[in-house]
């Protein structure tokens, strides 16, 4: 009874002004960098065997998450969880599943060294690079240097990685009064706060500002074993604790949740509302959020347009 009074009184708060925000028209990065940044994440050669890139987990074009389970790495070696989007990612207070990272190059670094993805290391990743002309070239123009150094690659990675973002959706474009939501798109908004979806995606990014339960009224696959939040923070009580997923572009990012259990939307509302919120959704409501959810399929990156 207490979980419901609590829960109530953040809808109540958070409706008493608008809760998400557009994503801005204008960002800010250096675009010669996040070009050069951009042919690193599309380049095989960070990978040890030169079978993967960032981009083979994160599809820029279709969503910046993997449409798979889990993604490959080194040696067609198995991640062991779903792969997250890339895209608006600047907007997430913390990186990964578990938060493990608190910033992007935090998070660049992590699947270079990691001996299931890319298995590389700082010393090889910097041979690799400077073993190619154009690469010197590149980076001599970009930070006025003759040898390219490991840090240098990172911060090229994630100049690309920041300009990464999705704007102009239907609803940001509501959101500055341009257009007006349709019917169904309107009920569905309305139905996502109503039912308590909005006090944990929220903001710019729809969520990505926070960490919350899986199971908060009903456990969740609680015997199995992912990197969740307790893993960070040593502590029981974060079990199947994860960072919130983002819902821009959610319609392109199947399957759904850590573990991808749930290959549709559909599902995974359902899921959500009675593993979360301890409630069956009727279907005819989760149909009308989907539409709403659909209204935040942005823009791609300009910068994926450039050479």
């Amino acid at each position: 009874m207490l979980k419901l009074i609590i829960l109530i009184t953040i809808i109540i708060t958070i409706n008493a002004k608008e809760p998400i925000s557009p994503i801005p028209l204008g960002i800010d990065y250096d675009e010669e960098k996040a070009l050069l940044g951009k042919r690193l994440f599309f380049d095989v050669i960070l990978s040890k065997d030169k079978s993967v890139s960032c981009l083979s987990c994160h599809n820029v074009y279709d969503g910046g998450a993997d449409s798979r389970d889990v993604s490959l790495g080194f040696e067609n070696r198995e991640g062991n969880i779903q792969s997250p989007t890339v895209l608006n990612a600047r907007y997430n207070f913390a990186q990964f599943w578990n938060g493990r990272a608190e910033n992007l190059k935090e998070q660049a670094d992590g699947p270079l060294n990691n001996p299931n993805e890319h298995n590389m290391n700082p010393t090889l990743v910097e041979k690799r690079v400077n073993n190619s002309i154009l690469y010197k070239k590149d980076f001599k123009k970009v930070f006025h240097i003759n040898y390219i150094k490991y840090e240098y690659i990172l911060d090229a990675i994630v100049e690309f990685e920041k300009a990464l973002t999705t704007p102009n959706s239907r609803f940001d474009r509501y959101l500055r009064s341009e257009i007006k939501l349709n019917k169904d798109e309107k009920k569905g908004y309305k139905l996502f706060k109503d039912y308590g979806c909005i006090t944990c995606h929220n903001g710019v990014n729809v969520g990505g500002n926070s960490f919350q339960k899986i199971g908060t009224f009903i456990a969740y696959n609680a015997n199995v074993k992912y990197p969740d939040r307790s893993q960070v923070t040593h502590n029981e009580m974060d079990k199947n604790v994860f960072k919130v997923p983002t819902l821009r572009n959610i319609t392109k990012t199947a399957p759904y949740f850590h573990d991808a259990s749930a290959k549709d939307l559909k599902t995974a509302l359902h899921v959500m509302a009675e593993h979360n919120l301890g409630i069956i959704m009727k279907d005819e409501d989760i149909e009308h959020i989907i539409k709403f959810l659909e209204s935040l399929n942005g823009e791609l990156p300009t910068i994926l347009d450039e050479d």
